[in-house]
């Protein structure tokens, strides 16, 4: 496994099968316009609704990392739930659908999701990993 922070080769090809999963479960919840069908303000309203069960994981999924680990593993994970699926959406929106470079703006409600999760992951990795040593040295103790 090499340095004690870095993912397997076994954990890289899980997380992106992973990410490309979830891309393949939005791509078809989004048909048949991929979500271009839904008003503006639905899909504001529906990324921000995303925020809180997507929060919940990434705090679940940490959590079960260990201690001086979890930011380089949600940095992986930021990664591979960003930079794969912004390039499946640059083939599907911006090739296939023919609006190239466009398709950022066009589909914005999918854009956004290429910044939030590396504003979530390396965060909560951070709160948990700070949680847990003072847990270790007795603060907060009542």
């Amino acid at each position: 496994m090499g340095d004690q922070g870095s993912l397997s080769k076994r954990g890289h090809i899980r997380l992106l099968l992973i990410a490309t999963i979830v891309w393949a479960a939005f791509w078809v919840g989004g048909l048949p316009s991929y979500y271009q069908q839904y008003s503006a303000a639905s899909m504001a309203l529906f990324v921000v609704s995303l925020l809180v069960p997507v929060a919940g994981v990434v705090y679940v999924v940490l959590r079960g990392v260990r201690r001086g680990r979890r930011l380089n593993v949600s940095a992986w994970i930021a990664f591979y739930f960003t930079v794969p699926l912004a390039i499946y959406d640059w083939i599907y929106c911006g090739v296939f659908l023919g609006h190239g470079v466009q398709f950022l703006a066009r589909y914005w409600y999918l854009s956004v999701y290429y910044v939030i999760p590396w504003i979530i992951l390396p965060p909560v990795a951070v709160f948990l990993d700070r949680s847990e040593s003072e847990e270790s040295r007795g603060i907060g103790d009542a």
